[in-house]
């Protein structure tokens, strides 16, 4: 399955319980979008959020955040692990 990284660039003023409780809402209806949140990163100096996803496509990791919380985005790449 295809893995993607998207990056929100806006949290700022976030804590990281914050991203945390919107990462579980993700967890929470990801199956219904035949996607698997993986992991996430949230740098607190710069506001950035970085999101690992197992997704059959752009739109479906998409449609997962849009119904969990509605945090969208700024960018979306899809990507393949190096050795």
């Amino acid at each position: 399955m295809p893995r993607f990284i998207d990056v929100h660039h806006h949290a700022q003023g976030l804590t990281p319980e914050a991203v945390a409780e919107a990462h579980a809402k993700d967890l929470a209806v990801q199956g219904k979008h035949g996607v698997s949140f993986l992991k996430y990163w949230y740098d607190e100096a710069t506001g950035k959020i970085f999101c690992l996803s197992e997704a059959p496509s752009k739109e479906a990791a998409i449609a997962v955040h849009r119904e969990a919380h509605g945090a969208q985005a700024d960018e979306i790449f899809e990507v393949t692990e190096g050795e």
